[in-house]
């Protein structure tokens, strides 16, 4: 139990202050709600209601917000595993390098293809 307390007790500091931050922004934060406060933001578009068709009304989303959400996980994804991957080069061989590059091959791959699609071109 010795090797996992200061794992619990990091966690418990993690608890207490998450709750402490939470608390004092709902006890000293403005409370000067308004009508534009409280409606729901979506990127932007206003929000419509459905009609009174079957199914409702779908609105057109661009895709640009999508992609561009996908290619900052997949870069994020990708500097998860280049720092180990870094940290421990030397010893891994040619196997790691092979299997490394067809990983960077495959994210340059989505990052072509969101520049295709125009994601990140903002007019």
């Amino acid at each position: 139990m010795d090797v996992y307390t200061p794992i619990l007790v990091l966690g418990a500091i993690a608890a207490v202050f998450a709750v402490v931050s939470v608390g004092i922004a709902v006890a000293i934060g403005p409370r000067r709600y308004n009508r534009a406060k409280l409606e729901a933001y979506e990127c932007g578009i206003e929000p419509t209601p459905p009609s009174a068709a079957v199914g409702g009304s779908a609105q057109r989303f661009p895709i640009k917000f999508y992609l561009t959400a996908m290619m900052f996980i997949i870069f994020d994804i990708v500097i998860v595993f280049l720092y180990p991957w870094a940290v421990a080069f030397d010893g891994l061989g040619v196997f790691a390098l092979v299997a490394m590059l067809l990983f960077m091959l495959t994210v340059f791959a989505a990052y072509v293809y969101v520049r295709r699609r125009g994601g990140l071109t903002w007019d």
